[in-house]
């Protein structure tokens, strides 16, 4: 198990799995006196009790809020591990994960998608590692809080709606008095079994978001970057919009 660990201010971070090919991103935590907002649930219920425990290890608050940043699986499927916590995410992401909700997902439904469709072979063959065979009981949870452009969650933790290319609900966490926004997935092509081979990386975003000038920008499947280290990381994006320096699974 990881041990969570501060990044700025009373924002901590839980890392996601070095293995790209495990799709499993950070997870965030934002103390306030009384509780915690987490920014997404892991990629498994077992990750997410992982990172409960975490918390609790660490003396942190417990969760009261869980916040989205997009509805793929490997930012929602460890909700049921959040039993307790309300969930918040866009409205557009709420109603995908509605539809996904009544899908029979099982390490059979996943085998068989992966024989209709070979493009989604790194998706779920990743689903069925995260799940280990522990599916009874499972369940995806849309968000039982939703919005449409922007709220502010308690302890001046800010919600925001971007879209983009890889989800339509993509949304990014600012936290102003530790410096640090929380991107996601933001700005990523779309995912993989969709992509057109002109998508590339949103850097009109990325630029947008180093504009504000925070100290931390935080996507889900690379290590924190400093602000500098992220405008020199631009200059280094490949034709298929991946950074070079760390290239990561997608969902």
């Amino acid at each position: 198990m990881h041990s969570i660990e501060r990044l700025s201010g009373r924002v901590w971070l839980y890392p996601g799995d070095a293995d790209a090919a495990n799709i499993q991103g950070s997870v965030a935590v934002i103390t306030g006196d009384d509780g915690s907002v987490v920014v997404d649930a892991g990629h498994s219920p077992a990750v997410g009790s992982l990172v409960r425990r975490a918390m609790r290890e660490a003396g942190l608050p417990d969760a009261r809020w869980l916040v989205y940043t997009h509805h793929h699986w490997d930012h929602t499927w460890g909700a049921r591990a959040w039993d307790g916590v309300e969930i918040i995410g866009h409205a557009s992401g709420a109603e995908i994960l509605g539809e996904e909700a009544k899908r029979p997902w099982s390490e059979e439904y996943l085998r068989a998608g992966m024989v209709a469709d070979p493009l989604l072979e790194p998706s779920y063959s990743a689903r069925i590692r995260a799940m280990a065979g522990s599916w009874e009981g499972f369940a995806i949870l849309p968000p039982t809080r939703v919005f449409t452009d922007s709220l502010t969650l308690p302890y001046d933790v800010e919600v925001r709606h971007v879209g983009g290319g890889h989800a339509p609900d993509s949304t990014v966490v600012v936290v102003p008095d530790a410096s640090v926004m929380l991107l996601g997935d933001s700005f990523y092509a779309p995912p993989f079994h969709v992509r057109k081979a002109d998508d590339t990386t949103d850097l009109a975003m990325v630029r947008r978001f180093l504009s504000e000038g925070y100290e931390w920008y935080v996507d889900s499947h690379s290590p924190p970057r400093r602000r500098g280290g992220w405008s020199a990381a631009a200059g280094l994006m490949t034709a298929t919009g991946r950074f070079r320096r760390r290239p990561r699974g997608e969902s």
